[in-house]
């Protein structure tokens, strides 16, 4: 399973999404010390978060970041150098 699999279904199990969008911008990335082919060649590394969920309903941004790192926490220690979130509510 990809890197970009394993996110999205743990973001999905955990916060039941009423939308989710991972994006992989690892190509972006070029020459960066984890992107593939530069000084640890490792696969998927950067990503976007962009995500919809009625958990993060009363929550400021850094709960809803908080809430994600947890989440993915097992990606952030191993395989994800850089993660951009966007968190909303449903309705924001």
């Amino acid at each position: 399973m990809s890197v970009k699999e394993q996110i999205i279904d743990k973001l999905t199990s955990a916060l039941a999404p009423a939308a989710l969008d991972v994006i992989d911008d690892s190509a972006k990335h070029a020459g960066h010390q984890f992107h593939p082919g530069g000084v640890e060649p490792r696969g998927e590394t950067h990503f976007t978060v962009k995500v919809v969920s009625e958990a993060f309903a009363g929550k400021n941004r850094l709960a809803r970041h908080r809430i994600i790192n947890e989440v993915l926490a097992e990606e952030l220690a191993d395989r994800v150098h850089a993660l951009a979130i966007e968190a909303r509510a449903p309705g924001e």
